[in-house]
């Protein structure tokens, strides 16, 4: 079938905009996808599993009932965005309790995850973690996208996904001893329908000219996690229309 053929993937996050299309991508190489979300897909050709990324019990069992199931966790994409319902406050207004609750669910949230599948992937000495970040983790916002919107980039956002990445990296350089690897993506902006003058000015900078599309995300992921991949592991691939390039 394809490059994934017969892999068992969790995919946290897997009904959202980004991961329903990695799932589509990775189901079309060949793989055996779990959507682990707290919302289901309508994609049929994956097994969902309700699964709260910020609760550890959640996790724990989401993980457990895969390898319960299939006997193997092959893959894992760390996609799933939790954030609070106050989520895009400028920088000034963030209350404390809503910067830590924000950190706690999504870094801390990724933290679990890898955890309980590490224990597994380090059983049985092979598997491929692909962990979400973002430009903003990498390189400091451009405020003047913004202008003409009520938008902002959220502090803890930035905060979080560069965390992602280092995380990614320890990773990496703990787990290569038991044949595991674990890499980032970090898109760009990703075209969600927002105000046009936000994507006019997006647009504008970008060199490539345009936002990315889910699928161009997807594809990537599908790279890391395949055995085409084996000899990449701590890396960030910047998948952003070459926004960080300028």
């Amino acid at each position: 079938m394809g490059r994934l053929k017969d892999k068992v993937i969790m995919v946290t996050g897997g009904s959202g905009l980004i991961g329903k299309t990695i799932v589509r991508q990775a189901i079309s190489d060949g793989a055996l996808i779990i959507n682990a979300d707290i919302r289901a897909d309508e994609n049929k050709d994956s097994e969902f599993i309700e699964c709260d990324i910020t609760n550890a019990s959640s996790i724990r069992e989401a993980v457990q009932f895969v390898i319960k199931e299939y006997g193997i966790i092959d893959g894992l994409v760390n996609n799933a965005y939790p954030r609070t319902t106050d989520w895009g406050l400028k920088f000034e207004d963030i209350p404390v309790e809503s910067w830590k609750q924000n950190v706690d669910m999504h870094l801390n949230g990724y933290f679990m995850f890898c955890q309980q599948v590490l224990s597994q992937m380090s059983t049985q000495k092979s598997g491929s973690i692909v962990n979400i970040g973002s430009t903003y983790g990498v390189v400091g916002p451009d405020f003047t996208v913004y202008d003409g919107t009520n938008m902002t980039s959220p502090a803890a956002y930035n905060a979080i996904k560069g965390g992602v990445i280092n995380f990614t990296r320890y990773l990496a350089s703990y787990y290569g001893k038991d044949n595991i690897r674990v890499n980032c993506i970090s898109p760009g902006g990703i075209f969600d329908h927002q105000p046009e003058p936000f994507v006019k000015n997006y647009e504008h900078k970008v060199p490539l000219k345009r936002m990315g599309k889910p699928v161009d995300i997807a594809a990537p992921v599908c790279f890391l996690l395949s055995d085409e991949a084996s000899y990449i592991t701590g890396h960030n691939l910047m998948v952003d229309g070459g926004w960080t390039c300028i």
